[in-house]
């Protein structure tokens, strides 16, 4: 199982398999076709209250992602993260966000979660 985080603003690569936008919004100077997304499930990013709660500052990335578990693990997500999990059985899966900290967002999350 291949899951991997990139920023989506750098340029594609061969070995990226399915590439899945994972930011609720589109990447602000990003034009539609240079990123070349497959999937855009919006509704696996963390919820808006979540993010705002973040990155105000008001948590530690712990919280962040005990928090951010617990929304994925609602039916409709839940749903989705499967396909995406058993996408990733199959081929490579890159997961695309514009954060300037991959390692600490929610993509981190959702790879993990997906590689189990």
């Amino acid at each position: 199982m291949s899951v991997r985080v990139r920023r989506v603003h750098e340029p594609p690569e061969p070995d990226d398999g399915l590439r899945v936008l994972v930011d609720r919004r589109w990447p602000h100077g990003m034009a539609e076709d240079a990123a070349e997304i497959d999937e855009w499930p919006r509704t696996l990013t963390p919820s808006a209250e979540l993010r705002e709660w973040y990155h105000a500052g008001e948590g530690d990335y712990a919280e962040f992602r005990h928090r951010y578990e617990a929304e994925l693990a609602e039916p409709g997500s839940a749903a989705l993260l499967d396909g995406l999990r058993e996408s990733a059985r199959t081929g490579p899966v890159t997961l695309l966000t514009a954060s300037k900290n991959p390692r600490h967002s929610h993509a981190a999350v959702l790879a993990a979660l997906l590689s189990t």
